[in-house]
């Protein structure tokens, strides 16, 4: 059916004839903004890169990037998403990729390159793009997703990080303006204003800075507090669409059973339509359309305890349809904690990388993809002695604990382990660097059927036939309580 330009009105997202149209689709995470639960690295991607640097001439560091961005997401990948039913890609995407800290306001053009072949091969499938700035200057959030190397989001306290990122966009903005495939833009990734004052009006900037050259496509805007809090934006901005995550407990690592109770609390549909109902409480008073632009749960290996993940996402998916919310799984492919694809254990990636990934879990640094147990001895008694010394201490966001384990594990225990990583690389050839960046390839990859199966089931569904599908044939935040994580 195409890609007709849409827009966001009467509380809806309509294509260019009127018709409504619900956005159904999966991140593609870990592409061009790298996550350490994602590929395996430990702390962050600016990191990784200055290790990698340090260990591989510079053929032999762009011989690795050059492959693994053009394999980890390719035609093949569009299709398979476009066979599920989807017709969204949201793409994640670090400012690193368009410009350098050295060089503010030189756009890469390699990074602009890749969005482009990411947006003709979904435009050619009939699956919309939606471009999101998930890394910004400075970092717009306090952890490693936003490629932040500390704990702090200094894009609220320098100017001049929020100029640069309005400049970003106004090229974006330029680039893409006559693009009906780009479904729209995702202008921050889940932020986290300390302020609490500041993000609205950065919105209504970067909003006007766009509106000046491109005022057709949609503006898609997280809440506050990593996307779950709205209530500070003020008036909405005209064709927006406003967008939570949600991550409900039991599809957690450490989740508890699914109906049943968790950490004292009992989760069953109910409850997650009532958590969902809580987030979208502005749009539902403003008359505003809703994009879930992050769900999913994570996967253990266990089949009672995946079938029950199962469960929470079909029971998420109808809470949302029900409320005619569109929605984006989280994320499209890994090495096994929540992909739809993922590399198998016999993987050359696990083969060269696998005892430093294993450390990593032993460790259980990931802040998303590993457990607090593992650093018990070093955490506990830290934890009691830091509530003793500052009793009323409650840091942004989340509070004394989340703030310890994001300075002992993400950022403590993860720069030697990303060392260590690196390390892997260094004396491999140029081939050996290709044939390891090519490890994402899709055809290398295992598909999670259950989950694949699920989402084409959904074709079936009552509401299947609401909106535009998308192109295709069948063919072959989230922030953790770290305590529990």
């Amino acid at each position: 059916m195409g890609t007709p330009w849409l827009r966001a009105e009467g509380g809806t997202v309509r294509a260019a004839d009127g018709r409504p149209v619900v956005l159904r689709g999966v991140g593609i995470g870990g592409w061009m903004n790298m996550e350490n639960f994602i590929t395996g690295h430990p702390a962050t991607e600016s990191l990784l890169r200055s290790e990698l640097a340090r260990v591989l001439a510079p053929h032999a560091y762009d011989a690795f990037f050059d492959t693994f961005l053009a394999t980890f997401f390719a035609r093949e990948d569009v299709e398979l998403i476009a066979s599920l039913g989807l017709n969204l890609v949201r793409l994640p995407i670090n400012y690193a990729h368009l410009e350098d800290d050295g060089a503010p306001g030189h756009l890469r053009e390699q990074g602009l390159r890749l969005i482009d072949r990411a947006v003709r091969l979904c435009r050619e499938a009939g699956v919309y793009v939606l471009l999101d700035l998930h890394a910004l200057p400075g970092g717009q959030n306090h952890d490693w997703h936003s490629d932040n190397p500390s704990h702090v989001p200094l894009l609220w306290r320098h100017r001049e990080f929020q100029d640069r990122t309005v400049r970003l966009w106004e090229h974006l903005a330029c680039r893409y303006k006559d693009e009906p495939a780009v479904a729209g833009f995702n202008l921050i990734n889940e932020p986290a204003d300390p302020t609490g004052v500041q993000l609205a009006p950065l919105y209504r900037r970067l909003a006007e800075a766009i509106r000046r050259i491109d005022d057709r496509h949609i503006l898609f805007l997280d809440g506050d507090r990593y996307a779950q809090d709205f209530e500070h934006l003020g008036q909405p901005i005209e064709n927006a669409v406003y967008s939570m995550h949600h991550y409900p407990y039991p599809g957690s690592l450490a989740g508890g059973p699914y109906p049943g109770s968790s950490r004292g609390e009992y989760y069953d549909r109910a409850r997650v339509e009532a958590e969902f109902a809580e987030r979208r409480r502005y749009m539902a008073r403003h008359g505003l359309p809703v994009l879930v632009g992050e769900f999913g749960p994570v996967y253990v290996g266990e089949p009672e305890a995946d079938a029950m993940r199962l469960r929470l996402l079909r029971d998420q998916i109808a809470v949302y349809e029900s409320a005619g919310a569109s929605w984006c799984l989280w994320t499209y492919k890994d090495i096994g904690l929540q992909g739809l694809c993922y590399l198998p254990p016999d993987s050359l990636w696990f083969q060269i990388l696998g005892e430093v990934i294993a450390k990593k879990a032993r460790l259980g640094v990931d802040g998303w993809g590993g457990r607090a147990a593992q650093l018990a001895d070093v955490l506990e008694p830290l934890e009691r002695r830091f509530v003793d010394e500052f009793p009323t201490y409650l840091p942004y966001p989340f509070g004394a604990r989340n703030y310890i384990h994001r300075l002992v594990r993400s950022i403590m225990f993860s720069e030697p382990l990303a060392t260590e990583f690196a390390g892997r690389f260094a004396g491999l050839s140029v081939e050996e660097l290709e044939e390891l960046g090519s490890s994402f390839r899709l055809d290398r990859c295992t598909h999670r059927v259950e989950l694949c199966e699920l989402l084409r089931g959904l074709r079936g569904a009552p509401w299947a036939s609401r909106g535009v599908t998308g192109g295709a044939v069948d063919s072959p935040s989230k922030p953790p309580d770290p305590g529990e994580s």
